[in-house]
């Protein structure tokens, strides 16, 4: 395990699988993710607490269907192990995405029950912060005005690149993704305000 620790290992383990070589077996696949497990859960931490009281996900298993999911991922070059982190959070934003989306359409297909004004605040949780699906659907939106820049804000927030690591990933200045950022960032606040 000791061989999987360092980030030049790790990256240089992704990009063998970009160049269609095969891994050295399921224990280095298991190394990987031994190695990127406190980070992966870290990030999926940070993305629950940004969900509502009593979520039935919880990070642990954000972690592993986020993990699963970019496992068997074939086709994404992996640049290094920043880039693969920030797609393993833009996969964690998804599941909770769909999550979200399916738990309002099962919501429609529920019988009404009568909740005490406490019960209500607790199931709904902090009323300030948009939820999940109404961001995602912001940044749909944005998409459609400025793909470039949407793809800025993804990578940064929802990825926690660093301008610099985002500016390198997409073949950008610094100072493109600062404006994009900028730009994205006030365009979403008014949409969410709206």
């Amino acid at each position: 395990m000791d061989r999987m620790q360092t980030t030049g290992d790790i990256t240089q383990w992704l990009e063998s699988l970009d160049r269609g070589q095969e891994p050295t077996g399921a224990d280095t696949v298991d190394q990987l993710f031994v190695a990127l497990y406190t980070e992966l859960k870290r990030n999926a931490a940070s993305h629950m607490r940004k969900e509502y009281l009593g979520h039935t996900l919880s990070a642990t298993a954000l972690t592993h269907e986020a993990w699963e999911r970019l496992a068997t991922q074939s086709r994404t070059q992996w640049a290094s192990r920043s880039h693969f982190l920030a797609m393993a959070s833009i996969m964690m934003r998804r599941i909770l995405v769909n999550h979200a989306v399916a738990k309002q359409a099962l919501k429609r297909d529920m019988p009404l029950v009568s909740l005490t004004l406490t019960e209500a605040q607790q199931i709904a949780g902090p009323a300030s912060n948009p939820d999940i699906a109404q961001v995602h659907h912001a940044l749909l939106a944005f998409e459609q005005v400025d793909a470039r820049a949407a793809k800025v804000v993804e990578l940064k927030f929802f990825g926690g690149l660093e301008i610099e690591e985002i500016a390198a990933l997409l073949d950008l200045s610094s100072a493109t993704v600062k404006r994009d950022w900028t730009l994205a960032r006030a365009w979403l606040f008014r949409e969410l305000q709206a």
